[in-house]
């Protein structure tokens, strides 16, 4: 069996488990690799790229009107 997870660790610096098993009173041989969270890469000027389309046949097309709410609010 292999259980895959992200935790958070707690105010003590510690990783608190706890794994279901298949069998009571039984023993098993446990692996864990405690390995950093990594953060999201993104490539160098990567948020530069936003709104930088300059092609003509790119174009956000008419929205249909919204339906009228169904509360009013005051």
């Amino acid at each position: 069996m292999t259980i895959l997870l992200s935790s958070k660790s707690g105010p003590d610096s510690k990783l608190h488990l706890e794994i279901p098993v298949s069998e009571p009173n039984a023993e098993f041989f446990v692996e864990v690799v405690v390995r950093p969270k990594a953060e999201a890469q993104f490539p160098p000027d990567y948020f530069k790229l936003l709104g930088s389309i300059d092609d003509d046949t790119l174009m956000v097309h008419p929205q249909p009107a919204l339906p009228p709410p169904a509360v009013e609010l005051e």
